[in-house]
């Protein structure tokens, strides 16, 4: 929960929408005249005075349609959440009233500047104090219940074998440099880990530590974090996200781990002790006793440090959320920090996601949008039921499986009608009672944490929702087998009753369709209609889809792209789900008497409209589940035969791609 709010400001510079749509076309005419044909680039074409006018933002990485509506929700929210701390506006619920008073808080720099470090010093004491490893193990659950570091972390969510159920899963802690590719080559990890470290040091001298102290403490934790990397899992191989589970009972991980004792440890979280442990990442927890030992103990503890002052920056004075935002900007490539006022409402958003969200959905998306759009998403799933009926490479008995699992996908369209029970247990205590913005943070990590233990062997809740409505995003959920469509994406441009069809279809309906798709994606296909990972197919249907998804793999994989080459394999599953999506939309736009292709087949080119900093786009091509935009919108467009016939595409073009090359799964 702490890191809620932290993460919602990381993900101006890291989220990368599944999908981001613009409905506005642009004139194809008095384009300058290096220009690319559309039959050449169409991406390019269709985009061009755009990507000569647009101007990405000094404080963030790209511009995009994305950001765009972004903003605007943003703005929308922070003008009427202002007037609510303000006074000038009432709350209506006791759930906003805590979040504008955490709010609150958060936006008053003039307090948080006076108290500086001093909210952060008993968490770096509580460090300090522990004197070896026998001590720390036997702490370890009450640290993990406040939300400090730990060289592995626990949670409860359903178990992947049987998605009615909640089961404890156990992974590796996050990296100073997020990905293990960053440590793999030795100049890359020089310049992120110098830049990381004196970020660290500096945040360390502010806390009140010496410059030679917060020097060796940085050197520590450096060194112990970089000998996790080579055990946690790559980029690519967290794309196929089934490998993260590993069950093992807890008699063979007692066996396997000797420095923690996972029994006493699990009936303190969780009251009673689970048969079976869900490992993400076997191979770093058969290390870890090599890893966390009373040898590298002190490197641990000065790794711990770091975690927890850079983790807890963002709470503190505006010089330390400066300075903790550096590595990201540097990374990224941007020029100045957010700003004080966009940083205090996300922090508050961050905590209070569901909070927000439903209250951006009541007040500007409404019931009669939400039922609109509602049937338009039952539409297009009616469609690509069809779709499958009519596959020809699927056996009967496989598609009456694939269609049982699109029946019975759950919907969730603009907000839910209240926010989960967690968010009821938040009360924040204001500054006149002596509450600080760290304090009620490090209070609803507490909060949050019991509140996700005590799920444990719970049935699952399937009434929950994904996301946050005021998210501008879309996703599919494989353990509850449900789309997500926040009420913040379904707003023009992305659609509007008074666009056509075809622009619609070539927007929503392409997003609609595309996480429709990704149940059945090489991540999706693995899980029944119930959410549960379970083998649905026959021998030769599912040998069939692998094969047709490696020609997914081979069509990106190697693409040259910001100074490296796309990994075909990290980004299948969003590739299939692309195709899938775009072929139902179109089928959609085409049983419309008034439908226009070139717009629909523009539209979706305009969709993925994005200008970066060269930096941002390194990130990406590393870290990214998605192929570049220009390359979704370009390559999805040459599998379809539709595509050539409405722009009169031949042999020759640039986009043209051979019949017998064309990729076609869903």
């Amino acid at each position: 929960m702490l890191m809620e709010g932290i993460e919602r400001m990381k993900n101006k510079f890291y989220r990368v929408l599944c999908l981001s749509i613009c409905l506005c076309l642009i004139a194809a005419y008095g384009l300058a005249e290096e220009t690319p044909s559309l039959k050449d680039d169409f991406y390019e074409n269709v985009n061009a005075q755009w990507l000569s006018t647009a101007e990405i933002p000094s404080d963030y990485p790209f511009v995009s349609n994305f950001s765009v509506l972004e903003d605007g929700v943003e703005q929308k929210l922070m003008a009427d959440f202002d007037a609510m701390r303000r006074g000038e506006k009432q709350t209506d619920s006791e759930e906003m009233e805590s979040m504008i008073a955490f709010y609150r808080l958060a936006s008053d720099y003039e307090t948080r500047d006076a108290l500086g470090a001093e909210p952060l010093k008993p968490y770096m004491e509580m460090i300090d104090s522990v004197e070896s490893l026998a001590d720390f193990t036997a702490q370890w659950p009450s640290w993990d219940v406040m939300g400090m570091p730990c060289p592995f972390a626990a949670a409860v969510t359903a178990d992947m074998a049987d998605a009615s159920m909640n089961a404890l899963y156990l992974s590796t802690p996050g990296l100073f440099l997020q990905t293990k590719e960053y440590y793999e080559d030795e100049n890359t990890k020089a310049v992120l880990q110098s830049q990381y470290g004196q970020m660290s040091s500096n945040l360390l001298v502010m806390a009140g530590k010496s410059q030679e102290e917060a020097q060796e403490i940085v050197s520590e934790a450096l060194a112990f974090d970089e000998s996790l990397a080579p055990y946690t899992r790559s980029a690519e191989e967290a794309s196929d996200y089934t490998k993260i589970y590993n069950p093992v009972s807890l008699a063979e991980l007692d066996e396997q781990v000797k420095a923690f004792d996972f029994a006493a440890g699990f009936i303190e979280l969780l009251g009673a002790t689970p048969d079976t442990v869900i490992i993400t990442d076997p191979a770093y927890f058969a290390a870890l006793d090599e890893l966390v030992n009373e040898e590298t103990f002190p490197a641990m503890k000065s790794w711990m440090l770091v975690q927890t002052v850079n983790g807890l920056a963002p709470y503190l004075s505006d010089a330390f959320r400066v300075e903790a935002g550096s590595f990201g900007r540097m990374l990224s490539g941007v020029a100045e920090a957010t700003s004080r006022e966009k940083s205090a409402y996300y922090l508050a958003s961050g905590m209070f996601s569901e909070v927000a969200g439903i209250y951006y959905g009541k007040t500007y998306f409404g019931e009669q949008a939400r039922q609109d759009v509602r049937e338009m998403v039952e539409s297009l799933v009616k469609i690509y039921q069809n779709r499958l009926l009519a596959n020809e490479w699927l056996s009967e008995e496989t598609r009456v499986m694939a269609v049982q699992k699109l029946t019975a996908m759950k919907i969730n369209v603009g907000y839910p009608d209240e926010p989960r029970e967690i968010f009821k247990m938040l009360r924040t205590l204001p500054a006149e009672e002596g509450g600080t913005l760290v304090g009620n943070a490090m209070e609803f990590t507490r909060i949050s944490k019991e509140d996700n233990y005590s799920k444990w062997n719970q049935p699952v809740d399937r009434g929950l929702w994904a996301l946050s409505a005021d998210t501008v995003n879309a996703m599919y959920s494989p353990l509850d087998n449900s789309i997500n469509f926040p009420a913040a994406i379904l707003q023009p441009p992305f659609y509007s009753p008074e666009q056509s069809a075809s622009e619609n279809y070539g927007g929503i309906g392409a997003v609609i369709a595309h996480e429709i798709s990704h149940a059945f994606d090489p991540n999706g296909a693995k899980f029944d209609e119930l959410g549960s990972m379970k083998d649905w197919w026959t021998a030769e249907d599912y040998a069939k889809f692998e094969e047709l998804s490696q020609k997914m793999v081979k069509e990106f994989d190697g693409i040259g792209f910001a100074g490296g080459t796309v990994n075909g394999a990290q980004t299948v599953a969003e590739n299939v789900a692309d195709a899938g999506g775009l072929a139902c939309a179109l089928e959609a736009a085409k049983q419309h008497e008034t439908v226009d292709l070139q717009k629909f087949f523009t539209n979706w080119a305009v969709t993925w409209r994005q200008k970066s900093t060269p930096e941002y786009e390194a990130v990406l091509l590393t870290l990214d589940v998605h192929a570049p935009n220009k390359l979704r919108a370009n390559i999805q467009l040459q599998n379809m035969d539709d595509f050539y016939a409405a722009f009169d595409i031949q042999e020759g073009d640039g986009m043209y791609r051979a019949p017998q090359d064309r990729v076609a799964i869903w």
